[in-house]
């Protein structure tokens, strides 16, 4: 079965860096690609960033472009979140995201939960 699973998340002050990791298995990893989506206490889902297949194309929201960088390994099957000048809005769950052909989520991970705070 498909799995996702997230790590990197902790508590961390404002300025400062965390590095999101997503473990994956149960399908051929190098062949799809893989989103980030947050979720902020009490609202909605929010997109943060998308990557192809090999790595080269890359988009980012708004909120986050010039702050954050994803990437992916896929000998490692493991897709990258590195979360640079983190700000108090950046306090959220933060969900790997596996996409399908048309670049619809179809599969989630549990999240881990990223804290912004002085």
């Amino acid at each position: 079965e498909v799995q996702l699973v997230e790590s990197g998340g902790g508590l961390v002050q404002p300025g400062g860096s965390l590095r999101l990791s997503c473990a994956a298995s149960g399908f051929p990893f190098s062949s799809y690609g893989m989103s980030w989506v947050r979720q902020a206490p009490g609202k909605g889902l929010e997109w943060v960033s998308a990557i192809n297949t090999g790595g080269g194309g890359t988009n980012y929201a708004d909120s986050v472009k010039g702050r954050f960088t994803i990437s992916r390994d896929n000998a490692k099957n493991t897709l990258y979140l590195q979360m640079n000048s983190l700000k108090p809005e950046d306090t959220a769950v933060y969900y790997c995201a596996k996409t399908n052909t048309g670049w619809v989520y179809d599969y989630w991970g549990q999240g881990t939960q990223v804290t912004v705070s002085s």
